[in-house]
């Protein structure tokens, strides 16, 4: 039994590496489906272990709040946000400032997958209409989508996985990251400014015929009531994460039920915006994840390193792994992976803040980078990892510093 299941989370963990396997035709979440049913069909794991071992609480929040941002991008919000942005009579740094400050808000409450998906078409449109070089400003929407989504643990997958498994407070979560978020949001926007020096010009290559730039047909048209309607189930559902003491899933899956009651919007627009691959990424990996630890290697493994004088659950040791195997696997796998180890009082805190500001490093670093990255594509603009890393890695480094300063402070003065 032991051997099957280390063989097939060393696969799984290959393929979350790899991004799939080779020779085969399957991405992450195929890969660790398929390692979740190997285990299963192989009787190493059974049916009853296999459900227990599905996190429930971090799936419904997941869901329901794909559901919301659904509803937002359904009713044209998110293109309504970006074409009044880029309307606006600012100098290029201060409509760059302002970009980030709008993304990094939503994000903090809406999926940073959603909200990159749905502005950076309408980004790169505005920008060329201004005459403006929309390369900054896209790789300011992925930095700052990441950043901004670890102001609350509402903001991306692993921060509900960690507030959800851990039981972390809402609003005592939010007190400790606002400053180290605040302050990457604000040196994002210093870094990407010192980088651009003052060339913030379109290049020629992409002044296209204004008749170019004509809706494509992916962009909703705005739509007031829906609008107004999902905005003030999020604002319902943040006042209640903070003042009430009702279980977060079950209060988000309440405010899912009501978006799908609606006049004019089907539910099979809404559930078609559900990142099913996302939540069926997490049912793999919770099952294989379970099973391994089972095997009591992870803990023999932690074991033996603590006598080796490497003590994995100490914050600064934690913020490093974070952070390395972040950049491996990526943020959620990662994130599993540690989370019997976040043990301290601030682990659950180190987790959130380092995996997602880890995000920014390399365009494989996040999906909001993948996004940003093909919706420029698609638009005739290339953005190569060279070009990504010019403002990820030192937006990454400046903002991990910030949060390691402060979470040393924070540490220090306890």
């Amino acid at each position: 039994m032991t051997a099957t299941v280390v063989i097939v989370f060393t696969i799984v963990y290959l393929g979350m590496i790899l991004g799939g396997l080779p020779f085969l035709q399957l991405d992450r979440t195929g890969v660790a489906l398929l390692g979740a049913i190997a285990l299963v069909a192989s009787g190493d794991v059974s049916f009853a272990e296999a459900g227990r071992s599905v996190h429930a609480p971090t799936l419904i929040l997941l869901f329901a709040f794909m559901v919301l941002s659904a509803q937002l991008r359904l009713s044209g919000f998110y293109t309504y946000v970006t074409r009044r942005l880029a309307a606006l009579p600012l100098a290029p740094p201060r409509l760059l400032g302002a970009l980030i400050l709008v993304v990094g808000a939503l994000s903090a409450v809406f999926s940073n997958d959603i909200i990159c998906l749905a502005m950076a078409p309408v980004l790169v449109d505005a920008c060329v209409r201004r005459r403006l070089d929309p390369v900054p400003y896209l790789l300011a929407l992925a930095c700052a989508a990441n950043v901004g989504s670890a102001l609350t643990l509402i903001g991306n997958p692993q921060n509900m996985l960690i507030g959800e498994s851990l039981g972390l407070s809402f609003s005592g979560y939010l007190r400790e990251a606002a400053v180290p978020v605040l302050l990457g949001l604000a040196v994002t926007w210093a870094l990407i400014v010192l980088q651009v020096r003052g060339r913030w010009d379109c290049p020629a290559a992409l002044l296209t015929a204004e008749a170019g730039l004509e809706r494509r047909g992916e962009d909703a048209d705005f739509n007031r009531w829906q609008t107004t309607k999902g905005l003030t189930v999020a604002a319902v559902l943040v006042v209640v994460f903070l003042a009430a003491p009702w279980p977060r899933e079950l209060a988000a899956l309440a405010g899912a039920g009501l978006l799908l009651l609606s006049r004019r919007l089907h539910s099979r627009r809404m559930l078609g915006l559900v990142d099913w691959e996302l939540l069926v990424l997490f049912v793999g990996l919770f099952v294989v994840n379970r099973a391994f630890a089972q095997t009591g290697l992870p803990a023999e493994a932690v074991r033996a390193l603590a006598d080796a004088g490497l003590h994995l659950e100490q914050p600064g040791t934690l913020f490093v792994t974070a952070f390395v195997l972040g950049n491996i696997v990526s943020n959620v796998p990662a994130v599993m992976l540690l989370l019997p180890l976040a043990t301290h009082p601030m682990a659950g805190t180190l987790l959130a803040l380092v995996s997602t500001l880890s995000g920014n490093l390399l365009i494989v670093g996040s999906i909001a980078n993948i996004i940003v990255v093909d919706a420029a594509e698609r638009r005739g603009l290339r953005i190569d990892w060279r070009r990504h890393a010019r403002v990820g890695v030192p937006v990454t480094i400046a903002t991990l510093a910030i949060a390691g300063a402060y979470l040393w402070l924070r540490l220090a003065s306890t």
